[in-house]
């Protein structure tokens, strides 16, 4: 479940969806080039009707603007870069190279998005489904302890559930193993998760997430890449990539532990009913809002899925003006799968994907604030599950078409976010 990661092409997609990323690049060069053999062809034009001295001065104006790009546009004292100077000359109309290349990029942006994260006909984001969904404790997979390894990343609030959980739980090494992946999409060859040499793949290996897939599955894996990854070390098969149903199964499973009863239970029987309730609504206005307002490609659909976070931040605040957890009295899976969230809301999702607004901010709303306090304060295991500066920082580091040009801001500390 890797929010950076690319989909596999459809066959169906026309050429331009199937550039692979070098070839956008080469595309919006090709766009630059377009726009300044625009100018030369315009130039050219209106030479033919002007006489030899307008046109010989036009050509000196010509010739000076083309030294000027191909310096960048310095200035005489070689200080200033001016880009191409294309808006500082007098045959280029402003009009067209700014009407020119603001389509361009939109157009280029608009399909590197669709390759991010996969859009309906009106921009709303649709995240795909997950293909393996076994549970630990089924016939093929037994509840057995030193069986299982786990993958995720730290920036990945889906990721970030299973870690959530693990930590939590108590759970140990005995049980289950980890191994924290690192998210850089220049060097993974599907998706985002490369293995790093403080820790490199335990069972095969391999370089990155997709090698492992690919290896897991006997070969010619086509699918998403994604984490959190379930894998049964014994068999070598993959147990689950669905971030839900390892909470669950991890929140089941004795993995050995002859004290399973004793412990917290995340899932309890009497709350099941509220749990799943809070889990649906949460997931749709918040889990799942920020990123439909992150990822948005049309004002409309950003506009409903703004308002969504909004409408769930409001519910989680009245929520918890009552509750001291958001489904009852008691810390269960319904806050595990909230508290990613909110932990990246005023680092990410606002500023960033403009997730109810650029000015929304948790502390906005004092209920939910006081309940990130007591899950980080009160709560054994949260604070020990997320580094959050690293975790905000990525998303402006890998989402390039979101932040295109690579500047991270100043990030919020562990004391700005959770006081």
């Amino acid at each position: 479940m890797y929010l950076f990661s690319i989909a596999p092409m459809s066959s169906s997609r026309n050429n331009i969806m199937k550039l692979s990323l070098p070839r956008y690049l080469i595309f919006l060069i090709i766009l630059m080039f377009v726009v300044q053999m625009q100018a030369f062809a315009l130039n050219n034009f209106c030479g033919r009707f002007l006489g030899r001295t307008a046109l010989r001065k036009q050509r000196n104006l010509l010739g000076q603007q083309a030294i000027i790009s191909c310096q960048l546009g310095r200035s005489n004292d070689n200080n200033l870069d001016k880009g191409f100077n294309l808006l500082g000359g007098s045959i280029i109309p402003q009009g067209l190279v700014v009407g020119t290349a603001k389509e361009g990029w939109k157009f280029a942006w608009r399909r590197m998005m669709a390759e991010l994260a996969p859009q309906d006909k009106e921009g709303n984001y649709k995240r795909p489904t997950y293909g393996f969904t076994n549970m630990i404790g089924a016939s093929s997979f037994p509840d057995d302890s030193n069986r299982y390894h786990l993958y995720t990343g730290n920036p990945c609030p889906w990721c970030h559930r299973a870690v959530l959980t693990v930590k939590v739980l108590r759970l140990t090494d005995e049980q289950i193993t980890l191994t924290r992946l690192e998210d850089n999409p220049v060097k993974a060859s599907r998706g985002g998760w490369v293995f790093s040499a403080n820790q490199p793949d335990p069972i095969y290996k391999c370089r990155d997430l997709r090698g492992l897939y690919d290896r897991l599955s006997g070969g010619g894996y086509e699918g998403r890449c994604t984490a959190p990854l379930l894998v049964d070390k014994k068999q070598r098969k993959i147990v689950s990539n669905e971030s839900s149903d390892i909470v669950r199964a991890l929140n089941r499973a004795k993995l050995g532990n002859q004290n399973h009863d004793s412990r917290i239970d995340l899932f309890p029987s009497e709350l099941e009913t509220q749990i799943k309730e809070t889990n649906e609504w949460v997931y749709t206005y918040l889990n799942n809002g920020v990123y439909r307002c992150g990822f948005a490609t049309t004002q409309a659909a950003y506009n409903k899925a703004s308002k969504d976070v909004r409408n769930g931040l409001e519910r989680c605040n009245t929520v918890l003006s009552k509750n001291a957890f958001i489904a009852g009295d008691v810390f269960t899976e319904a806050d595990i799968r909230l508290l990613p969230t909110i932990l990246r809301f005023d680092g990410a999702y606002a500023p960033l994907f403009k997730a109810g607004g650029v000015h929304v901010r948790v502390r906005n709303y004092p209920h939910l604030h006081k309940w990130l306090q007591r899950c980080w304060y009160e709560v054994d295991g949260v604070s020990e599950s997320i580094d959050i500066p690293d975790a905000c920082a990525s998303y402006y580091r890998s989402l390039f078409p979101l932040n295109p040009g690579g500047i991270i801001p100043t990030q919020a500390s562990i004391s700005d976010i959770v006081g």
